[in-house]
């Protein structure tokens, strides 16, 4: 599954337990009708993913629906969701990452003055 919109708030990355386990938190705002504040967690190796982006920036998040069960010491069942990210790309354009110049509007460039439909030329086309 996939969710599109703008980066609202990206949070630091957070280690919980002995183990190490770090989870990092984005929240992408959809543009609809009624926009809707998704919380994406990316968890271990995927928090860096989020380290080329910032807020503002337009975003397809890929993502994963988790569910888990949990029994509260008065042996109530309690049921969780989350969403998870594991991938994340920009929808604007990059601008001029490949180092060529950006291209000059057509105002620009100067008519050729002294063209004629008859001159001979060797473009093979």
């Amino acid at each position: 599954m996939e969710v599109q919109g703008r980066i609202k708030m990206i949070d630091d990355t957070k280690t919980y337990g002995n183990n190490g386990f770090r989870k990092r938190e984005l929240v992408v705002t959809t543009e609809e009708q009624y926009p809707q504040h998704i919380l994406v967690e990316f968890v271990q190796d995927k928090c860096d993913l989020l380290n080329s982006y910032s807020v503002g920036q337009m975003v397809k998040v890929s993502i994963n629906l988790r569910g888990r069960e949990w029994t509260n010491p008065q042996g109530e069942t309690k049921y969780f969701n989350s969403i998870q990210g594991w991938r994340i790309e920009s929808l604007q354009p990059e601008s001029n990452t490949n180092g060529m110049p950006p291209v000059p509007p057509m105002e620009a460039f100067e008519p050729a003055d002294d063209f004629n439909e008859e001159d001979h030329d060797d473009l093979p086309f």
